[in-house]
């Protein structure tokens, strides 16, 4: 057997392997008679079939299957034993010249990718913006005002606000504001305008009193939403389908949230018991917490920049494009198509060569994960789930116990360490590289993607 590499140019070659006779015979006589095992002839108990017999039914399979098999693996001894950095998985480019007759000559050519050699190490000649975000009075006010307002109970109220749910009776009208004869009414209902997607329609419930009549249309408050509908006309979802109509609700009762107030049964709710005892001390926690908050925007937007940075020192990063277009090809055959492919592989290709130079970069940095690693992100995650749900003072134990949990979903699992191991690059970066640390209202950070989305939109766009 001898297997030779043929570099066409610095990412583009075939690897060549080529068997004897003797490399592989022997192995065909085992795979037939592997065969006359497994597969009953009749007359012929198992084990006992004529090697005659196996090889006219059986033996063009069997030499295809074995030779594929022994060149397919020297093919892999050969990149493994010369460190040979491939991309995407080696195609066989002859495979129509190929004559399927034993006692002859293979000679099997796979046609390989390799990597772009990149020299880039992360140091301090590159320099990284990193944006701290201001926990302004606004932010702060407005945080503030949230809680209060999760923290605080219904109450009936004088009239409607952004946050009342409105009761009262409802009919449909006809195309002429009069009430329609045999239509959908219901004594009692109940909608809620805030949650409406139309903010015209929400507009036309605020400042209303008891007894004031209201003339809005159910469908355009939700989107034609079933679900949505037949609970605010107490009615059965296949009633309104095509329920258009605009309908008149007489408010018979208005409830609002009343905000709770500073004082210690609030902030007990809030951040646990006993914890928070003055104003003073909630609203420095409440601003530590902001400030955390802020700190995933903040390493967000590092990544992107740390990217940015990193790959302008790069430079262009040559692809055997063609090659991987074609193993895409037939790789994701549902995905791509022979008219799609130039297309999807530009899209692509910025994200593959990113991919190159973190590998590089966390070789460099000898980045290492560890089972603590990934416990400490399942439990963030974990965190941010029960915030979701206004849940914001829960046991460390019963975090941890969900944590673990979310680890023992594979999924899960798999996209933890994932980022288990970019945290510890960008964290690697951050002490390589020279950071340049900037303080910026929301507003300023928030430009800093609005700013890009418009470089990147098209110039006609633009205009």
């Amino acid at each position: 057997m001898n297997v030779t590499l043929e570099k066409v140019d610095n990412v583009n070659g075939f690897i060549t392997v080529s068997l004897e006779a003797n490399d592989y015979q022997d192995k065909v006589k085992k795979e037939l008679r592997t065969i006359g095992l497994r597969r009953p002839e009749r007359g012929f108990r198992p084990g006992h079939v004529p090697m005659s017999l196996l090889q006219k039914k059986y033996g063009r399979s069997a030499l295809v299957e074995v030779i594929s098999n022994e060149s397919y693996e020297a093919l892999v001894k050969h990149i493994q034993e010369n460190k040979l950095n491939i991309l995407g998985d080696p195609i066989i480019a002859n495979a129509a010249d190929l004559v399927w007759e034993d006692g002859k000559e293979f000679t099997i050519k796979y046609e390989v990718g390799f990597a772009p050699e990149i020299t880039y190490s992360v140091g301090k000649d590159t320099t990284i913006p990193y944006y701290n975000i201001e926990v302004s009075q606004e932010i702060l006010n407005k945080n503030d005002e949230m809680l209060l307002a999760r923290a605080g109970k219904q109450v009936t109220g004088d009239e409607v606000d952004e946050t009342a749910l409105v009761k009262g009776s409802i009919v449909e009208l006809n195309e002429d504001g009069s009430v329609k004869d045999g239509g959908i009414a219901a004594e009692k209902t109940i909608v809620s305008p805030q949650h409406f997607v139309d903010d015209a329609q929400k507009a036309l419930f605020i400042g209303k009193k008891v007894g004031d009549e209201v003339v809005f249309n159910p469908w355009a408050t939700c989107n034609g939403n079933a679900a949505e509908l037949a609970s605010m006309l107490n009615v059965d979802k296949e009633q309104v389908a095509d329920m258009k109509s605009n309908f008149k609700l007489t408010i018979t009762e208005i409830l609002v949230v009343k905000k709770a107030e500073h004082n210690q049964e609030f902030y007990d709710e809030i951040f646990g018991t006993g914890k928070i005892n003055n104003e003073e001390e909630y609203f420095a926690k409440l601003k530590e917490n902001i400030a955390n908050q802020m700190k995933g925007d903040s390493n967000y937007r590092f990544t992107i920049d740390a990217r940015k940075a990193i790959m302008d020192k790069v430079g262009e990063l040559e692809l055997p494009a063609a090659f991987l277009k074609k193993w895409l090809l037939r790789r994701e055959e549902s995905k791509h198509t022979p008219e799609t492919i130039d297309a999807d592989f530009d899209k692509m290709a910025p994200d593959l060569k990113w991919q190159l130079v973190k590998e590089k970069i966390v070789a460099d940095l000898g980045v290492k994960v560890e089972e603590a690693d990934f416990l400490n992100i399942a439990k963030l995650i974990a965190v941010q789930q029960f915030a979701q749900y206004g849940m914001t003072n829960i046991p460390d134990d019963v975090v941890e116990r969900y944590a673990k949990e979310i680890l023992d979903n594979k999924e899960y699992r798999q996209r933890i360490t994932e980022r288990a191991v970019e945290d510890k690059m960008y964290a690697g970066i951050k002490e390589a590289a020279t950071i340049e640390e900037k303080t910026v209202s929301a507003d300023e950070f928030n430009a800093l993607f609005k700013d890009e989305e418009a470089a990147e939109a098209p110039a006609a766009e633009q205009a």
